[in-house]
């Protein structure tokens, strides 16, 4: 049987048995698909399954058959009977093949045939899924190097993706996509399982170009490589795409957020993008404000601030004039008022709407604070001095409430 031979087996047994015969991957995407014999139904002919009618489907127990069985196909809208055989290498589930039937009646001769058609598939399928693993690790590899802080690494690192021949010669766009689940603890291993499964879902979007991807555990990144820069419509469908597929497979409270660094011209500076897009994604944990997706250049001072270490975060967010303050404010009335002075941009009558007083107890609130802090509020360095300590204090704040939700 030769590798690309997977239609020729729908085909044969549908040509055989007269009935449609698809084959999907074990979640229900199709690979396969014979002619049709007029018991097609909506299902067969949109040839592609929505999220319900999959987990319908798999919540009958499938994925643990190992001999073809009927499906219930009750609670799917115009879906026809169906027979499901499993597709199984060496006990390794790879997809199931179908059977369709308007009244439902199939004979034992089908029952085997599809076994035997099924056996067939599996051959194909399991000897692509090794060419699949064998070619997913060598760029893994790749691309860690591609990200290496050894310039040496780097450099080999291009040069093998260029012998890979996955891009074209002409000028393409490089996009670093991280992906991070909110809290690392205790990773389960289906959350790396579900993780993987969902990235891996997330570059099919990806039609015209190139996209790989690195898992670790609770973190992935994505290289996305395109003859034209990304448009914002892909990047969106990309991030929905994953957290999707995560949220059916993980069944886990976290959840996940995204980092995308800029589009670079240059396979050297691939790197750039990729830290830039793992500290956008650190931000995205640690300031929730910035939604679930944040961009590299939309991070405000949040961008400079997480460039800096954990420790240096930490010592810097030791500021005296902030500490004097929260010492006297046991009720974090100054703090908070800080907060949507700067938040405002000094703005009296905006910051006074906001925390819902009236200018003169604004104003009080405002003098005291200079009078506590010993900083002068119309003084541009004194300005800066609270304003980017306020900043640093809530960044480390957050990093410390992540460390203990990760222990």
């Amino acid at each position: 049987m030769a590798e690309d031979d997977l239609q020729s087996i729908v085909d044969e047994l549908a040509e055989r048995l007269e009935r449609s015969v698809a084959i999907d991957d074990p979640a229900i995407r199709l690979l396969a698909a014979s002619r049709h014999f007029g018991d097609e139904d909506a299902v067969v002919l949109n040839r592609s399954v929505p999220a319900e009618t999959s987990e319908t489907i798999l919540a009958q127990g499938v994925a643990s058959w190992t001999a073809p069985g009927l499906i219930d196909v009750s609670g799917i809208a115009g879906a026809l009977p169906r027979l499901c055989a499993p597709v199984r290498f060496n006990g390794l589930l790879l997809g199931y093949l179908w059977l369709v039937d308007e009244k439902g009646t199939f004979r034992e001769h089908e029952f085997t045939g599809a076994a035997e058609s099924a056996e067939r598939a599996a051959i194909v399928l399991y000897r692509r899924l090794l060419l699949h693993q064998r070619s997913q690790v060598r760029h893994e590899v790749i691309l860690r190097d591609l990200v290496s802080p050894d310039a040496l690494v780097r450099a080999q690192a291009v040069e093998d993706l260029r012998a890979e021949q996955l891009f074209p010669e002409t000028a393409m766009h490089f996009t670093a996509f991280a992906v991070h689940c909110r809290t690392e603890a205790a990773t389960p291993s289906s959350q790396e399982v579900a993780l993987e499964a969902a990235v891996e879902d997330g570059i099919r979007a990806v039609h015209n170009d190139v996209a790989l991807m690195v898992v670790n555990r609770a973190r992935a990144w994505i290289l996305l490589a395109q003859r034209q820069p990304p448009p914002e419509l892909l990047n969106t469908t990309l991030t929905d795409r994953i957290t999707s597929r995560f949220n059916r497979l993980a069944h886990t409270d976290t959840s996940l957020v995204f980092g995308i660094g800029t589009t670079v011209n240059r396979l050297d500076a691939v790197r750039d993008s990729y830290h830039q897009a793992t500290l956008a994604a650190r931000a995205a944990i640690l300031v929730p404000s910035l939604g679930d997706v944040a961009r590299w250049g939309e991070l405000g001072p949040y961008g400079l601030l997480l460039k800096l270490s954990t420790n240096d975060l930490v010592d810097a967010s030791r500021v005296p004039a902030l500490d004097a303050l929260e010492r006297e404010d046991t009720h974090h009335v100054l703090i908070d008022t800080l907060h949507a002075f700067f938040d405002h941009g000094g703005n009296i009558r905006r910051t006074a709407d906001a925390l819902k007083v009236h200018r003169a107890t604004l104003y009080q609130r405002l003098k005291r604070i200079e009078r506590i802090t010993g900083r002068n509020l119309e003084d541009g360095d004194d300005w800066l001095t609270l304003h980017l300590g306020l900043k640093v204090r809530a960044l480390a704040t957050a990093f410390r409430a992540h460390l203990d939700g990760g222990e």
